[in-house]
């Protein structure tokens, strides 16, 4: 067989093995029964694989790899949740660090994956966006977090049940891995999961969002934390080009595609005096009336600089009661992790920024540590 670059098999789906080995002349099946040995066998050595002919196995160990990210750190919180700092696969990304964020309950193990390093956006309420951006994950990285999760959990008897792609990074500014990627979390070859056991959240990417039915029929959430174009402009910068009307008719658009059974899930930080009033609860209500949608509020997670509180506890309950009296499964997430800076919002890693955020972050700290001995 004719010598390719190494392709690292953890960054294929089902689609892309098959015309790996049909490429090579093979049957597509090979790339199936590749799969099986590498998920649900957990083979890492293509010499064990013993149903694929030796000449096979001899291409695959010369032509590809099965590299997942390094693990530079683990911490694990009182509250049980774990997270991980994870170096890239890739050795001209291995210089940053990304984090990944493992949430344990009840018959539940939910992964928070980083799509990106850093992140493109920079919402103001959000850490992972102060640190700046790097580059993309590949998807061998992508779906290596939740293997890597899996080998954690194995020991304890259990397996990752629920993937949501809302730690660090824009998934929909990385569309082709983070989709070839949950094709893999989707296969009943890999890990299997139902599609409304994986969710993409975006902070608002609209013409990717249309492009979603095309190519996923995922769960989806909507990072949306205003009831207004004037104030989403200034918690989540994205509104400026993609506004409330536009976003939301892309979400009506993908939601339709899904089936009656389906529902949006609207995610909605709670900050003290910002966008916690009752008026903006009821403005929400007004905002989402005729969308299938459930709304999830976060209670903000300090960060240092980011010059905003948690909403007061009253506030928060006055404002859930508010929407769930409109008709809206409204949930309260319980914030969790927050003693390892795991909680949502709270993400860092370690960036090599290319776009100076992250110095003009590092400035405006100093200066308000200045300001506070003056």
């Amino acid at each position: 067989m004719e010598a390719i670059a190494p392709y690292n098999l953890y960054g294929m789906d089902r689609e892309q093995l098959e015309q790996l080995f049909v490429a090579q002349g093979l049957q597509a099946f090979r790339g199936r029964q590749i799969m099986k040995w590498l998920y649900h066998q957990g083979r890492t050595d293509f010499s064990t694989m013993t149903d694929l002919p030796r000449k096979t196995r001899e291409w695959l160990q010369q032509n590809c790899i099965l590299d997942l990210p390094e693990i530079h750190a683990q911490y694990e919180s009182k509250d049980g949740t774990v997270k991980w700092l994870l170096a890239s696969s890739l050795p001209e990304l291995a210089d940053n660090l990304v984090e990944m964020v493992l949430i344990p309950e009840k018959g539940r193990q939910t992964l928070c994956v980083s799509s990106q390093i850093g992140c493109m956006l920079d919402c103001s309420f959000c850490s992972t966006g102060k640190q700046g951006f790097n580059g993309n994950l590949p998807a061998a990285d992508i779906v290596g977090q939740v293997l890597v999760a899996n080998q954690y959990l194995a020991e304890r008897g259990a397996s990752v049940t629920n993937i949501v792609l809302m730690g660090m990074g824009e998934p929909l500014l990385n569309f082709a891995a983070v989709i070839g990627a949950t094709n893999v979390m989707k296969d009943d070859l890999a890990f299997g999961l139902s599609k409304r056991r994986v969710t993409i959240s975006t902070a608002g990417v609209v013409p990717k969002i249309n492009e979603l039915s095309e190519s996923t029929d995922v769960a989806l959430a909507i990072s949306l934390h205003a009831p207004s174009d004037d104030l989403r402009d200034e918690l989540v910068p994205i509104n400026r080009k993609y506004p409330l009307e536009t976003l939301l008719q892309a979400c009506r658009d993908y939601v339709a595609t899904l089936g009656p059974a389906r529902k949006l899930v609207i995610e909605y930080t709670l900050i003290r005096d910002v966008n916690d009033r009752p008026e903006q609860a009821r403005q929400l209500a007004t905002l989402l009336d005729g969308l299938p949608c459930k709304i999830n509020l976060i209670p903000f997670n300090p960060f240092p600089g980011s010059g905003y509180e948690r909403s007061r506890q009253k506030d928060i309950y006055a404002f859930q009661t508010i929407l769930m009296q409109s008709g809206y499964t409204t949930m309260l997430r319980t914030t969790r992790g927050d003693d390892i800076n795991a909680a949502c919002g709270q993400l860092v890693g370690q960036v090599r920024d290319r776009t100076k955020r992250q110095d003009r972050y590092k400035q405006r700290i100093a200066m308000t540590d200045l300001s506070a001995e003056a």
